[in-house]
């Protein structure tokens, strides 16, 4: 039972009882009511423009519609009724239309303008929301004289909304899968086969695997067969083709778009408010490491290609070694060196970590360094939390768990906010590991808080009747780095919600749950971490020693495929004529750069040509948000790896240091320059030194 202070929030949780018809209602009475706002700050006197009646009344419309907008828009990735996913993205197209046409309001423009002409004294925060403001109208078109170029920018707008939210609910609604024997499965563990679907009829005594990542990684890990593992490595990447035209329309109508603005091409435009500023640092970045990587790369290869030869020799098979290491070899070998030279078996490190001890000890490390305390609401809390008295309501699914997060006595014993965790894949879900911000916290006009709510929307392996979800290291990893943005999003204290937690640029947002990725990596954090899911002991200090002894195996190919993803973003985004991105044959690109930068063979290599496989429409980050942006993921860990190794190193459990990230990086939210964060934070420049030390390159 949790303390009585911890026992009542201020606020009630969110209630997910949307229906077809009411995600459509809402949605109408949200625009209609914002239009209202906007239509009246474009009547009023250019002279008597000022921050308080033009920018504030669309910054608080903002902030109320954040709170039903989100919700609306979150149930196309986690609803198991298609009618309401259905609904859900026809909402979130009418919003994104209103968005396109608010953006671009000639009427709106000029009172903005007035305002930043007028240099009023302003708190920093509302400065910085002037100024994107602003800066957002001319990136929108408003820059570009009425008449066909900026109506035909706008269109290119709504197209590209289109094609996002078609693209992204593809890759949410695919179910396809391959059917194979029980003999083309061997070495996959009885875990993963047990749960699949059995065939009847034309597949009678065949099993049917999916390409979600419960069924499709342990498979690639395990089994045996290296035609089982390359027949389910290339239908994966053509899991998704009807997505393959709609990349390309994207691209090619970026470009247009980004010219019609007066920029050279697409990353010029998105990547110029972000950290890196220009291409040219995103592409001397991603160089610089490439020339780094590579010979470590080609050497990795080289050790894994004569532990290939090896097995294949062992089990009779040398008549078909080639000489080459496929794409499909990869984790089935990168596992295998694993066991053989660490002694290590994955296997047994996730029996260590069942799902929800794990997610115990996470919290319990957040509550020492953050000075939060988390109380999960369950049964007859949920009822009596509930707006409408129905615990149930409170969740969007029988298997979501809901927390309240609360400030430990120290820092005050307040209200945080609500944690939702979906942790298991189902039919129509979100098919990756993500955190979604539900509803932002902001300052509310009387001056008190409004406090987030926030989910994370993993797939993790179902419990089964004779073990609970037992999670592999690498998924540890991955829950600590989305519980990561979670905590972002519940600890920041900004006063609009357009800076409220992860909205911060993209080249820094992955940054805080990076760095906080090294928690398991730390001997004493993994200890906390673990509980045998049959005898409750903790794991063994060898299996840690063995473990982290693991940490940079591989680690040149493991990067050098996160610079494939980067480039391959750059060069779609960064043609040097709009006719040249017209021409290009982008899955052939995308081909061509993987085996050019990971040096690892595909298909091509058998013969087949280079537009084998699609992989470009099944990568949902170069549509929904990431583009001209993935480097984003290699530059925030110049910045993660700078502040853990020289704050945390250490004393990874200082909660002096632990507070002082909370408070000078998190709490801040977007709502100032990121840099300036770093820097109030590291106390100098950030320095990409450890980065590299990090990677064994320096």
């Amino acid at each position: 039972m949790a303390p009585a202070k911890y026992q009542t929030p201020p606020q009630a949780p969110p209630t997910f009882t949307g229906t077809p018809k009411s995600l459509i209602e809402d949605t109408r009475r949200l625009i209609a009511r914002s239009k209202d706002v906007q239509d009246a700050v474009g009547k009023l006197p250019l002279e008597d423009a000022t921050f308080a009646n033009v920018i504030l009344p669309m910054a608080r419309d903002d902030n109320i519609m954040a709170l039903e907008s989100r919700i609306i828009g979150f149930y196309q990735a986690v609803s198991t009724d298609k009618t309401l996913r259905d609904a859900s993205t026809e909402a979130e197209k009418e919003m994104d239309d209103f968005g396109i046409e608010s953006s671009m309001r000639e009427d709106v423009f000029q009172r903005v303008d007035a305002v930043m002409k007028k240099g009023e004294k302003l708190d920093p925060e509302s400065q910085r929301l002037l100024e994107k403001d602003h800066k957002s109208f001319i990136r929108n078109g408003l820059g570009v004289p009425a008449g066909p170029k900026r109506d035909r920018f706008k269109e290119i707008k709504k197209r590209l909304s289109e094609l996002s939210i078609t693209f992204q609910k593809a890759l949410n609604e695919e179910n396809g899968g391959i059917w194979f024997t029980p003999e083309e499965l061997d070495g996959v563990p009885e875990d993963v086969v047990s749960t699949l679907p059995k065939g009847e009829g034309e597949n009678q005594g065949k099993i049917r695997l999916s390409f979600k990542y419960p069924d499709l990684f342990p498979t690639l890990k395990y089994a045996k067969s290296a035609a089982t593992r390359q027949k389910l490595f290339v239908e994966n990447e053509n899991k998704c083709n009807a997505n393959v035209e709609l990349f390309k329309e994207a691209v090619v109508l970026r470009d247009e778009a980004a010219r019609i603005l007066g920029y050279k091409n697409h990353a010029e435009f998105r990547i110029e408010d972000k950290m890196a500023k220009t291409p040219k640092t995103v592409d001397d970045f991603l160089g610089d490491l490439r020339e780094r990587l590579a010979p470590g790369g080609v050497k990795e290869i080289q050790k894994l290609l004569a532990m290939k030869k090896a097995d294949m020799e062992s089990k009779g098979e040398i008549s078909a070694f080639d000489g080459r290491y496929y794409l499909w070899d990869h984790r089935y070998y990168d596992r295998l060196m694993v066991e053989q030279e660490y002694s290590i078996d994955h296997n047994t490190i996730a029996e260590y970590f069942p799902l929800n001890s794990t997610i115990q000890g996470m919290f319990k490390i957040f509550e020492e360094l953050f000075g939060l305390y988390f109380v999960e609401l369950v049964g007859k809390d949920r009822d009596a939390l509930s707006a409408t008295g129905k615990g149930s309501d409170i969740a969007w699914h029988p298997d979501v768990q809901v927390f309240s997060v609360w400030d430990s006595e120290d820092e005050g014993s307040d209200f945080v906010g609500y944690l939702y965790l979906d942790l298991h894949p189902r039919e129509g879900k979100y098919g990756h590991a993500a955190n979604f911000g539900l509803s932002p916290g902001f300052k509310k006009e009387d001056g008190s808080r409004r406090y987030p709510a926030t989910a994370l929307v993993c797939n993790f392996s179902k419990p089964t009747e004779k073990k609970p979800s037992l999670l592999k290291h690498d998924e540890v990893v991955t829950l600590f780095h989305e519980l990561g943005h979670g905590i972002h999003d519940l600890v920041a204290k900004t006063t609009y919600s357009r800076f409220h937690g992860t909205a911060t640029v993209r080249d820094f947002v992955e940054a805080p749950s990076q760095m906080l990725e090294n928690w398991c990596w730390t001997p004493s954090q993994l200890k906390a971490l673990s509980k045998h899911y049959e005898t409750s002991k903790p794991i063994p200090d060898d299996l840690i020693k063995k473990l982290i002894g693991t940490k940079h195996v591989n680690d040149a190919l493991f990067n050098l495929r996160q610079l494939h993803f980067g480039t391959f973003d750059m060069t779609v985004h960064e043609p040097k004529s709009h006719e040249e991105i017209k021409k290009l044959p982008v899955s052939e690109t995308y081909n061509k750069l993987r085996q050019d930068i990971s040096k690892l063979d595909g298909p091509e290599a058998l013969g087949q040509a280079w537009d084998w496989g699609h992989g470009e429409a099944t990568f949902g980050h170069l549509i929904g948000g990431y583009d001209a942006g993935y480097y984003g993921y290699l530059s925030s860990q110049v910045y993660s790896a700078d502040m853990f190794y020289s704050v945390f190193e250490k004393d990874p459990m200082n909660p002096k240091e632990g507070r002082r990230y909370r408070h000078t990086v998190l709490e801040r939210g977007g709502s100032q320059e990121e840099m300036q964060t770093l820097e109030d934070f590291l106390g100098r420049k950030p320095s990409t030194e450890a980065f590299y030390r990090e990677l064994g390159l320096s």
